[in-house]
């Protein structure tokens, strides 16, 4: 979708918009479901990257300290404790720059993997850059989908990261759609952009062939002792708009209501899932930061009549579509 295409939809009314949406949404979406996904730091700080936004960098003093890759006795713990309080995509992140075949770390987390597959769950990492070879193996070892953000617009990533570049996401991405792997990416709210940053971004996504399976949309929760420490925080309007664009541009993708669900009330979540939410992050702790309780979430869940949807680890990724498939074979702007 293009970005005038955009502006004018983010543009309109209020409850046009999230009318819009809600069609879009009925269409596509038609169980009433929730997906539940628990996200796990298995290697937490440290990390050479320098996002401006991110507790775990090394480059900062925020608290977070340095651990190892958790062993995978623990790993597997927690992910039979996440299926048995009901999620059904088991999300696993670690925080370094990337992952190279061949070296202890890969290796381990490849491993861990396996392992984790065989619990009937969905099975997503965050690893960082990823080359061909990499995501090869992590696919046939049992990834059903790669988290990868873009967070921001081309133009704004600079301020936030300079440690990589725009163009690596994408180039990471690529990789993972070309091993079979679906792909989880998002953005995040409240880096300091404008809205039409925003709304570049969700052209950019919107222009993957195949689609992203699923699109975070995260509110930034500011971590003191990072650049971003003292940003305002993004109002539920605000994130209510992006929710609702991202289902008009990406219909089928399921929009994840990520990080910053603290701050919301429940009347603000109901509305996000009315505009087009369709999956959460599930469990007390997002990485670094705070979540709001597994029984609170069950309980307005309950309370919407809605229900979490079941596990889907043998899922096809998405397929790339055959007209767009005329246009080069990298992601609209990507210069790889």
């Amino acid at each position: 979708m293009k970005y005038a295409d955009l502006h004018r939809i983010y543009h309109q009314p209020f409850f046009d918009l999230i009318k819009q949406a809600r069609a879009v949404h009925e269409e596509h979406w038609t169980g009433n479901e929730v997906q539940l996904c628990t996200l796990l730091s298995i290697k937490t700080g440290g990390c050479s990257e320098d996002c401006g936004y991110c507790a775990q960098s090394a480059r900062y003093t925020t608290g977070v300290q340095a651990e190892k890759l958790m062993d995978k006795a623990d790993v597997m713990e927690r992910a039979r404790a996440a299926r048995a309080s009901g999620s059904t995509r088991f999300c696993m992140g670690a925080a370094w720059k990337g992952v190279r075949m061949g070296t202890q770390k890969f290796d381990q987390v490849v491993d861990i993997v396996k392992d984790v597959a065989t619990l009937g769950m969905e099975v997503c990492v965050t690893l960082g850059q990823l080359g061909a070879e990499e995501a090869a193996i992590l696919k046939e070892a049992g990834v059903t989908a790669y988290n990868h953000n873009i967070d921001t617009s081309p133009e704004h990533y600079p301020n936030i990261v300079s440690t990589h570049t725009f163009d690596d996401r994408l180039s990471t991405i690529r990789h993972a759609q070309d091993a079979g792997m679906s792909v989880c990416c998002g953005g995040i709210l409240g880096l300091g952009e404008t809205i039409e940053d925003r709304l570049k971004m969700l052209e950019v996504l919107s222009n993957f062939n195949p689609h992203p399976e699923s699109v975070p949309i995260n509110a930034l929760m500011p971590m003191k002792g990072t650049p971003l420490g003292d940003n305002v925080q993004v109002d539920a309007f605000s994130l209510v708009r992006m929710i609702a664009v991202t289902r008009i541009a990406i219909p089928r993708a399921k929009v994840r209501l990520s990080a910053g669900r603290t701050n919301l009330s429940r009347e603000a979540q109901a509305l996000a899932f009315f505009a087009g939410a369709n999956s959460i992050f599930y469990g007390d702790k997002l990485l670094t930061a705070a979540n709001p309780r597994a029984n609170e979430d069950l309980a307005l869940i309950q309370e919407l009549g809605l229900s979490a949807q079941q596990p889907n680890p043998d899922m096809s990724a998405p397929v790339a579509d055959e007209v767009r498939e005329l246009a080069p074979a990298c992601h609209v702007g990507c210069g790889v």
